[in-house]
Parts: structure tokens; sequence; C-alpha cells
């Protein structure tokens, strides 16, 4: 299929971070763009005011209208895996013959053409991928960027430098669920880490392994394939090692000056000290190393290095400051693993050793939560004081016995569960010094109601 063909694309589940990004893209270049999504959020509020037309109906008249009088070979429907089997839409368009890929195939259909930079691993790609683009938008290197998240600098989840599509600079977050990453193929690409998670696809962590070592072997050979140093024992073909005061790439005297995370970073050929890095958090840093180690790549030079470094503002949802006194810290994160969660919680201990840490926790997944139970027990008994939500179910049916009831019996330290219709009168109750808002569901619709709350206490 030849993009430049297409005249009408179609989402189903535009309102996904990635999907948007992709909606955004395509009407920057003049495409017909218009979608599905089952309800409305501030990102479908956004992609409407810039003129994407969006229906939140799974029925079909409305596509049927809009498909009308369209030749089927124009049009391109791109669907999000999150979508169910049940969606009416979806069988509508796939029995009616309309050309229907998945949001990674459209990616790979993108970016084919281009020099792609690509970041992989269960955590940290979307704030890698995001800086790296902030690094290369600040040495002013034209390329185009998909996002899985909002980059707070440009409050967009997609960028484009480019003076014309399919050429240049691509960067892509290369997500491993459904094993989409496996349709990419990158010039230069980083793995953060390979921990087990959605092993509901995978069963089993080795075949989650399997599919990170398959996306390194779809590196172009006169590329670089970044890999955390922890993880290099997996790869045959060869790589770039990276890490923490480890790594043939690596960051070093890591340390906080005046709550500023500075390091030294280890090139191969080069030393840069006393970087500073707009955003907390030692894996954080460790991120940071192998964006700046691809950037260099594709011509980035100390001082543009230096520059975007201490002038990345982060992702939202990603150790997010919501409310930030002398008095009072509130943090909101995206946290949804307990590898994710000890490094969140982590961080807010160094930045507050002397503060009373309490996290609202909402477990995303029944399978999530059966698999890591144990973990995410750990996890959070780390923190002084947990306030418990239900399980966000997403796209799955409950499980028998799996409940935030059974995980909150696990969990240590102070401990309640709660609804979410009460976690404003629990907050009121009991004033937080340092409070983190978690979860991957829909936790973040309490973010403002929090914030409104705690600047009236």
């Amino acid at each position: 299929m030849k993009l430049s063909q297409i005249h009408s694309v179609f989402f189903i589940g535009i309102g996904g971070i990635g999907m948007s990004a992709l909606a955004r893209y395509f009407h920057a270049i003049g495409k017909e763009v218009f979608g599905y999504d089952k309800t409305k959020t501030h990102i479908t509020e956004a992609l409407s005011a810039e003129g994407i037309s969006i229906a939140f109906q799974d029925e079909t008249d409305w596509v049927n209208a809009k498909l009308k009088d369209t030749n089927k070979e124009a049009v391109l429907v791109i669907y999000t895996p999150a979508i169910p089997q049940t969606s009416v839409i979806k069988k509508y368009v796939s029995d009616s013959g309309y050309h229907l890929i998945k949001r990674s195939e459209a990616l790979g259909l993108i970016t084919q053409n281009t020099t792609n930079l690509s970041i992989a691993g269960t955590h940290g790609k979307t704030t890698t991928s995001c800086l790296l683009s902030h690094i290369l938008t600040t040495a002013h290197i034209p390329h185009v960027a998909f996002l899985g998240g909002l980059a707070s600098n440009y409050n967009s989840n997609y960028w484009n430098s480019l003076e014309e599509s399919g050429n240049g600079i691509s960067i892509t977050e290369a997500d491993e669920f459904d094993r989409s990453f496996l349709t990419l193929r990158p010039k230069y690409a980083g793995i953060t880490n390979m921990d087990a998670d959605h092993l509901d696809i995978y069963e089993k962590k080795e075949h989650l392994t399997e599919s990170f070592v398959a996306f390194g072997d779809l590196v172009d050979d006169n590329g670089q394939l970044f890999v955390q140093a922890d993880n290099q024992k997996h790869f045959t073909k060869p790589i770039t090692t990276y890490g923490i005061e480890q790594g043939r790439i690596s960051g070093r005297n890591v340390h906080i000056h005046e709550s500023t995370f500075v390091f030294d970073l280890y090139l191969e050929t080069n030393v840069y000290r006393h970087l500073k890095l707009g955003i907390p958090g030692k894996h954080n840093v460790e991120n940071a190393v192998v964006a700046a180690a691809i950037a260099t790549q594709v011509g980035v030079n100390e001082q543009q290095l230096r520059v975007a470094l201490e002038s990345f503002k982060g992702v939202k949802r990603r150790f997010e400051y919501i409310v930030q006194t002398e008095n009072l810290v509130y943090i909101d994160d995206y946290a949804h693993h307990p590898t994710e969660l000890n490094a969140i919680i982590s961080s807010a201990r160094q930045l507050y050793p002397n503060k009373k840490l309490t996290g609202i926790f909402q477990p995303h997944l029944y399978t999530r939560t059966r698999d890591f139970m144990a973990e995410f027990a750990k996890s959070l008994s780390a923190l002084d004081e947990v306030i418990l939500l239900d399980i966000y179910p997403a796209r799955e049916l409950p499980i028998e016995g799996i409940s935030s009831a059974v995980l909150l019996e696990h969990i240590t330290t102070k401990k309640s569960l709660v609804s979410k219709t009460e976690v404003v009168e629990t907050i009121k109750k009991n004033t937080p010094e340092v409070l983190l808002t978690l979860g991957a569901g829909d936790i973040d619709t309490l973010v403002q109601p929090i914030k409104s709350t705690l600047i009236e206490i």
C-alpha cells in the first residue's frame, strides 16, 4: 500500500495516546481523518478542536455515511488492539472490504523510508522517546515523532518539523504489547529494559524476552542497538551497552544538587561532565543516557545536548508535579507495574527524605494484578501510607480471587481501600505531606479534584 494513494483515514480507538498521534500526522499531511472512541477525553476534545470528526457510538450508520461514495481503495482503517473483537464498527469495516491495519502497521508504513530512531522497553520508553525528540528539536534537527505520552514542553504526543513527509528522521515509541514493535525497521534503537509484563499476551517472561530480541534483530546492520547493560546476555548480535556506572556508555557520579539530578555522561570517545536533567529520578538519568547516545549518532553536539537535558520538562503523568509548595507536594504518575512504582517511590524518597509519603494507587488489569500480586504489595509497602482503589479492568473481565481487597491484605504499611468517590474526603481527613497518585486507568480523572482540595486545605 502507498500512503500517497490514500484519501481518507478512519481510526477505531482514536482517543488512544498512540492512535491520536497518528491521527494528527495524517491530518497534518492533508488526509481526511475521522474516528471512533467509546468515551470523550481531553485527547478526543483536542482532536475535535483541531478539526477531526469523532463519534462515540459503536454503530454503523454514521460510519456508513462517512464512507458513502468513497473509493474503498482510497480508505485506510487503523485500529488499536485494545478494541474488543465484539466491536460493531470494526466488524462492519472488515466485512465491507476496507483495508484494515493495526496502529503498529501504520507506523511501519510511515517510517519505512525514514531514518528511524526507536525506543523499546517495558518501562521508560515514553519518557526516553519524548526526551530524544526534545533533544533533536533543541538542536534544530528536522524529524517527525510519534510519542506515547504528552511531552510537557510541547503539550503534544506528536511533533513534525520535516519539510516533506516520508523522508528524514522519525522517532517512534516501540510498543511491545501484542508484538507491535516488530513492524518497525530502526536504524538506531534503544531497549531500556525487558521486565515481565503483558503476560496475558505472552504467557511467559521468556516469550516476552524473545520478542525484544526479535525487535533488536530488526535494527539496521549499519545502525546501532543500545541495550541496558543488565540485559546484554540475551543478545547475540552486536550491541552497545549502557547504564548507570556500567556499560560502554554510562551515566556516572549521579547526585542531587539543589533538587536537580546531575551526572557525567561517558560516551565511547567523549566525557560530558555535570549535565543537569530537568526531571527527577535516577531511572530518568539512565533514560537520558540512551537518548543522548542515540542523539549524538544523528549530529547533536555537547552544547545542544546540555541545553536540551536541562530544559526538558518531562511527560504528562510521569512524575508530574501538580502542587509544589514548601509544605505540600503532589505528584501524579502513570506507574502501573511494580518496577515503575519502585522507581517513583524511591525518587520521591530521595527528594523528600524527611517527609511522609502517601500513595493513592489504582491497579490496572486483573491479569497484571494477579501476575505481580506479591511484587505490588512489596512496592507499595515502601510508602508510609497506601490508599488503594479498585482494579481498573480496561479490556478485561474480572478474575475470581483477584481484587484490590486481596492485594490490600499483603501490604504491610498503613493502608485503606476506598472508592473513587471517597478519595477526596479521605485526603481532607489526613492532610498529606507528599502525595502520589499512581496508575494507568482512569485515576487521572481524580487529579483536578484532589488538586482543588489540597489547595483549599
